[in-house]
């Protein structure tokens, strides 16, 4: 990584360590970030600010479950999920359903990098890698 990439990137995670309140993304940290940086332009700011954002996307990510879904989910299977992985997590995870048909039937939730699969496509992946 150029040298200049690398403070970039440092400089950026600075920010992001000041957009935290309390360990969580704070919209108000946030906007004093991006005030401060329009106000006192870094080098190479298209370069520190799409960084930020990617930690700051990445972030926001652990706090979703994104569901998909073959056939239809309730409120109820999406709250118990919610509430499942905001035990696993320690920390408030919500729930949102996404539908994909490519699943055949079951679940995929995705939170943050993680992946947790329980569809009848992905047991059929697994036989075919396992053949």
């Amino acid at each position: 990584m150029p040298s200049h990439a690398k403070k970039a990137q440092l400089f950026s995670r600075q920010l992001f360590k000041l957009s935290l309140a309390d360990g969580v993304i704070s919209a108000e940290r946030v906007s004093g970030v991006l005030a401060y940086v329009e106000k006192h332009q870094p080098a190479n700011p298209v370069m520190v600010l799409k960084a930020y954002a990617r930690y700051v996307a990445a972030e926001l990510a652990k706090g979703e479950a994104v569901v998909e879904h073959a056939g239809a989910i309730n409120a109820a299977t999406l709250a118990a999920i919610a509430a499942a992985m905001t035990k696993k997590y320690g920390r408030p995870v919500t729930a949102t359903a996404r539908p994909n048909a490519a699943l055949l039937a079951g679940l995929r939730v995705h939170v943050g990098d993680d992946i947790y699969e329980s569809s009848v496509a992905g047991q059929l992946a697994a036989l075919a890698t396992a053949v």
